[in-house]
């Protein structure tokens, strides 16, 4: 390997290294969401997920039937919201 590539490579490395590190100190915190039930969990990750798109990302049927899962989606939604 010559002192161009090894230096190309250190760099990559060190790159990718950096570019891990930011995503992971940006990314969601974990949430403990035992004790609650399978729809609030749902309705959490997809309230979640909304937060950070344009196109919210939530069943609608669920979402006017199911209190749980609208608990969970607004719940989901406003905390991720604010992160």
């Amino acid at each position: 390997m010559t002192a161009g590539n090894r230096r190309r490579a250190c760099s990559a490395v060190l790159l990718a290294g950096f570019l891990a590190g930011c995503a992971g100190a940006q990314g969601p915190k974990p949430v403990n969401l035992s004790g609650f039930s399978a729809a609030f969990k749902q309705g959490y990750a997809d309230g979640c997920d909304s937060a950070s798109t344009r196109s919210p990302r939530r069943n609608e049927r669920r979402y006017k039937t199911d209190a749980e899962y609208l608990q969970g989606w607004n719940d989901g939604h406003s905390v991720c919201g604010r992160r």
